[in-house]
């Protein structure tokens, strides 16, 4: 049996109260990863299209105010 195999035999093992606490805890990893993803493509100028789309639109007038999506 592999590793994973054990894990997600362990997991299936658990009780409702220590899975979700399991769940909980997973999701703020995934939620951690995905803002240093973020913060690294920014830093690394990846999301500056996103910038000059949001400059473009102000200059045409057609920029959205996010508090009325």
């Amino acid at each position: 049996m592999t590793s994973i195999a054990k894990i997600q035999e362990e997991i299936l093992a658990l009780s409702e109260a220590d899975y979700l606490q399991l769940k909980q805890w997973f999701s703020e990893l995934d939620k951690d990863e995905w803002d240093r993803q973020i913060e690294a493509d920014s830093n690394a100028g990846k999301l500056d299209f996103l910038i000059a789309e949001a400059l473009e639109a102000k200059e045409k007038g057609t920029l959205k105010n996010l508090e009325d999506l």
